[in-house]
């Protein structure tokens, strides 16, 4: 598997540390090097809870509506269910490293498609999926929630994902493309 991974439309790099199935504790581990302006959109999470520890640069981290800033050495959680998001609003690049606890080869595997499609020009100017059915199967995969008014759209997107994974031919194709062992 492919452990750096580049998504030239917003320009942010993950680097794998450590995969769940890998050896020792049973944590997904990420680097993230994301540019200035850079960051996700407001999300939680059922099954996992997120580590977050600043290598270098400043990273910012929403947790409702709390906003942290942290510098390097510095951490915080997003435990789940805590609606979050985390961006870079200075004017240099940070580092972080996030730990997914319990691990989680669903977030694994959406990193590699959504860096994947970004690469194959599949995203919108947003980072989103062209597609619908590629999007709820993101959002499947990898255990995001949507708060507040985008969250109305998760039962279409949950089944969206569902008719994909019962066809099969769908998913398949994404992780066939993109999630190489």
């Amino acid at each position: 598997m492919k452990r750096t991974l580049e998504n030239p439309l917003i320009g942010d790099v993950v680097h794998f540390v450590k995969l769940a199935h890998e050896p020792g504790s049973p944590d997904t581990v990420v680097e993230v090097t994301l540019k200035p302006g850079g960051g996700n959109d407001p999300h939680f999470h059922r099954t996992f809870d997120e580590h977050f520890e600043c290598l270098e640069g400043e990273v910012n981290l929403q947790l409702g509506r709390q906003i942290v800033t942290l510098r390097p050495g510095e951490r915080a959680v997003a435990p789940r269910r805590a609606v979050h998001r985390f961006f870079n609003a200075s004017s240099q690049p940070t580092r972080f490293r996030v730990t997914i606890r319990p691990g989680s080869p669903g977030f694994e595997h959406t990193l590699q498609i959504i860096y994947g499609l970004a690469a194959d020009g599949q995203l919108t100017r947003h980072g989103r999926p062209r597609k619908l059915w590629q999007l709820g199967l993101i959002v499947e995969l990898s255990d995001i929630n949507l708060p507040g008014l985008p969250g109305l759209l998760q039962p279409l997107l949950r089944r969206l994902a569902h008719k994909a994974i019962a066809d099969g031919r769908y998913e398949r194709e994404l992780r066939q493309r993109y999630c190489a062992e």
